[in-house]
């Protein structure tokens, strides 16, 4: 009987509201009040009431009534909140923030209020920590309202100002000293640029044989290399043997992208069978090319002099790669981390560059460059001229002596494809 009585006053409250009588439904909800003082609804809409009409402290000790009523409703302690910062009360609407949250830590707006409370009061890694934790939630969701996707977009700009804003303090700090570290330094401040979310850490992704536990370098450091300052010395004898294949010696020269006929449309099917990226091999498969490396003397001997990679069947390889002006090898991952991929540039006009992972560079004629090419890697040619370069294997400098030997040997044992 009191339940129905109290249903009916609360529906005559919402119809006085509509109508615009706020002084019948104050006293409509009083009566109420005075029947079922601490029954949660009537708490709840009685704070409501109290915010319409600015009485932000009625409202929060309405508000308090319900959720001593109903603690695990975590709407009554939403509107909490809402009293609490109509009061100025940072610290109770943090209170009551928490509370929901408590409750279900996946609650959208207690999220968003609690970042931006954090952004008001001026605690920026608390802010960050929030706007993130908002970021995360919205971005799952498929054909959002517009409502989420401002409510996104405030996250993310928030959150970019402040990882400029570190980034800044942390170039000011550390830069001087980040740049000494050498190799080190590089290392770190790829650490620095992920954890700002500036840069993407890239995986080895081996179509073959993935060696395990070996550095995921990007380009290796020089001193991995102490024949590249002979192999540079060598740069225009090769350079000059590499012409007079590529413009001389057309039948030498095939597209570097031959796919099996028959096979799927797929990011290499624009360069299958195209000039615009070639190759002449004086190794393919761990097989010399005899006809080539006669005509070209000065290279093959300088080939012989560098510790290529010996894995039967596979490898190693090396070859002139041109590639056509305008034209693009797209982002791909190679066969096995077990080796170093060496580039020799011998032609490169401006605006010719190579990206691995998250590192892009220009090439430079004649300053060699060894990556891994199990990390994502692609070339661009955005000149109109032909861009060429000497590309040999060799093993991955991390390895062993005794493991190269010991794993040229597993190849030539289970022949197993690299």
């Amino acid at each position: 009987m009191l339940a129905q009585e109290i249903g009916q006053l609360l529906a005559a409250a919402q119809q006085a509201r509509a109508g615009g009588r706020i002084e019948e439904e104050s006293t409509l909800l009083a009566r109420a009040g005075s029947l079922a003082p601490d029954d949660p609804l009537v708490a709840n809409t009685r704070g409501v009431h109290a915010l319409g009409r600015g009485a932000w402290n009625d409202a929060r000790a309405f508000f308090e009534t319900a959720i001593k009523a109903d603690p695990n409703e975590a709407a009554l302690w939403m509107n909490l909140a809402t009293a609490c910062r109509s009061a100025r009360d940072d610290e109770g609407e943090q209170r009551s923030l928490e509370g929901a949250l408590a409750i279900d830590r996946r609650h959208v707006m207690a999220q968003y209020r609690m970042a931006g409370l954090f952004q008001r009061t001026n605690r920026p890694a608390q802010a960050a920590q929030g706007w993130s934790h908002v970021a995360q939630l919205l971005e799952g969701i498929e054909n959002p309202p517009s409502a989420v996707r401002d409510m996104l977009s405030e996250a993310r700009a928030y959150l970019a100002k402040h990882n400029e804003a570190i980034a800044r303090a942390l170039d000011d700090a550390l830069s001087d000293q980040i740049d000494m570290l050498g190799t080190q330094g590089k290392r770190l401040r790829a650490c620095i640029d992920h954890s700002l979310g500036r840069r993407r850490i890239y995986p080895n992704v081996c179509a073959g044989i993935h060696y395990p536990f070996l550095p995921a370098d990007e380009f290796f450091d020089r001193a991995h290399f102490p024949w590249f300052a002979e192999l540079e010395a060598r740069t225009d004898a090769i350079r000059a043997e590499a012409e007079a294949i590529l413009y001389g010696k057309a039948d030498m020269i095939r597209p570097y992208v031959r796919m099996e006929k028959g096979g799927p449309e797929n990011k290499w099917s624009r360069l299958d069978g195209s000039l615009d990226w070639t190759a002449c091999f004086l190794w393919e498969y761990g097989v010399r090319n005899d006809a080539v490396c006669n005509l070209c003397p000065e290279t093959a001997k300088t080939l012989e002099a560098v510790p290529q990679s010996n894995i039967p069947g596979k490898a190693p390889s090396a070859f002139f790669s041109l590639l056509r002006p305008g034209a693009h090898i797209p982002p791909h991952t190679g066969v096995t981390n077990s080796r170093s991929i060496i580039h020799l540039p011998l032609i490169v006009p401006d605006n010719c560059d190579f990206r691995v992972g998250g590192e892009t560079r220009s090439w430079k004629e004649g300053e060699a460059f060894g990556f891994d090419d199990t990390i994502e890697h692609e070339a661009w040619n955005h000149s109109d001229k032909p861009r060429v370069v000497l590309i040999f294997d060799v093993w991955n400098p991390h390895l062993s002596a005794a493991e190269q030997t010991l794993l040229s040997r597993m190849f030539e044992i289970t022949g197993i494809s690299a």
